[in-house]
């Protein structure tokens, strides 16, 4: 189960979408013309994991910068671990890191570290981009593989999408899909736009984009729509809750904390 909530808090809205239609500051509509940064150094992101009342994970998504083989990246990095009860059940301590070129916002480098009871498992991959009409990845695991061009790691498609595609041009029922490279093969992930929605979180009420993604329908989701996201309608564009329907329950993953945003937290709602 922890291990589906890592998962997701990685994936969350890593989705391309189109761009965005003119600034409208009544509306608290997003600009497609950036007035300021949507993220940076110093961001973090601060998550929990529940099950009704009963917390049993937390995780977090933060941003730094730094030195790849001295050209600058930004390096954003993912955790998930296990709390409480759970962590007594059944230890859980993923990680996951990217290395994003900052004027591309295409990865050049992706770190995968997964703990999870006596599993473990690390993966590095590096990316080349410079190649025409594809790219290279190169996994310490499984050797080099050529695959489309532009191709996005599980957690630089979240920040690309932040950075260019969440907007007011979403049409309520839209499709969108955008192809990464997760655990050493191709993965397509596809998303459902719902539209506009106000929900109550611990800051307030907020207004965000809501979206559906595609779930697999198997051993832990039974349809799929089973999973719901929703996405601050304001500049910062950070996932604000995650909500799963599980064959053993409904799980919510909610925004508990933040600092270092980059621009005010413009999208809640006034009565």
């Amino acid at each position: 189960m922890m291990r589906i909530f890592c998962f997701l808090v990685v994936l969350l809205p890593a989705f391309t979408v189109v761009m965005a239609v003119e600034d409208n500051p009544a509306k608290g509509s997003v600009s497609n013309v950036l007035q300021s940064p949507v993220y940076g150094p110093g961001e973090e992101l601060m998550y929990s994991l529940k099950y009704g009342f009963i917390k049993g994970g937390e995780a977090n998504l933060m941003v730094k910068d730094t030195l790849l083989k001295g050209q600058k990246v930004h390096h954003v990095i993912a955790r998930g671990q296990t709390v409480g009860l759970a962590d007594a059940i059944y230890k859980v301590r993923d990680r996951y890191e990217s290395f994003i070129h900052p004027e591309t916002d295409l990865p050049v480098k992706s770190v995968r570290s997964i703990r999870e009871g006596s599993y473990r498992y690390y993966n590095e991959v590096e990316y080349e981009h410079h190649h025409s009409d594809s790219a290279l990845v190169i996994s310490q695991k499984s050797g080099n593989h050529w695959v489309p061009e532009n191709i996005q790691d599980i957690l630089s498609a979240f920040y690309f999408a932040r950075k260019h595609k969440f907007n007011d041009n979403l049409k309520e029922g839209q499709m969108i899909e955008i192809m990464t490279y997760f655990s050493d093969e191709l993965f397509p992930l596809r998303i459902r736009y719902k539209g506009i929605e106000t929900i109550e979180t611990s800051m307030g009420k907020l207004e965000c984009y809501k979206f559906v993604p595609v779930t697999e329908v198997g051993r832990a989701f039974k349809n799929e729509d089973d999973m719901q996201v929703w996405i601050s309608r304001d500049q910062n564009r950070i996932p604000v809750r995650i909500r799963f329907e599980l064959r053993v329950g409904a799980f919510t993953c909610n925004l508990e904390q933040f600092r270092g945003l980059k621009n005010p937290v413009s999208s809640f709602h006034l009565d």
